[in-house]
């Protein structure tokens, strides 16, 4: 693909932060999820980090860092957090929090700010590769980096899919 990479929110809060990132753009697939951005990409699934947006009883919306191989345990997330239930967004309603479309999620520069809870585990991979801002559009970035400028919550709630 020879388009020119978006230049969404998302880039521009890492370009304010002094970030580096790459770019990798690749043909989006609908409901093809991380699997098919891995195979695009030629990376391994479980570097490429999936951002959800769920909410709590209450509908307080929070973004949760995942693994591409991995499911979230919403029962292990809500006893973390001290709340009754954790649930996705209905995609309309994660499009509104988030400003961005499902599927081209990033958690960098969303519409709202939210709470982010990052798998512990991302944080010890060399690089990961998260959405851009754009369905089709993924970066590869430093997982410190990510830490730094999302001050994420880290917990352990992953469940191998």
């Amino acid at each position: 693909m020879s388009q020119k990479p978006p230049v969404t929110q998302a880039i521009r809060m890492l370009r304010a932060h002094h970030v580096a990132w790459t770019d990798h753009l690749y043909a989006y697939e609908e409901k093809g999820g991380t699997r098919v951005s891995a195979r695009e990409l030629g990376v391994d699934e479980h570097a490429v980090i999936k951002t959800l947006i769920m909410h709590d009883e209450q509908k307080r919306p929070l973004v949760v860092l995942m693994h591409g191989d991995c499911e979230v345990s919403t029962k292990n997330l809500a006893r973390q957090l001290a709340v009754k239930s954790i649930e996705p967004c209905p995609p309309a309603i994660a499009d509104k929090h988030s400003g961005y479309q499902v599927g081209g999620t990033s958690p960098f520069g969303t519409r709202q700010a939210m709470p982010v809870y990052m798998e512990a585990s991302i944080a010890e991979l060399p690089r990961i590769y998260l959405n851009g801002g754009k369905r089709g559009y993924l970066i590869g970035i430093d997982p410190a980096d990510v830490v730094r400028v999302l001050q994420p919550t880290l917990v352990n709630v992953a469940v191998v899919g």
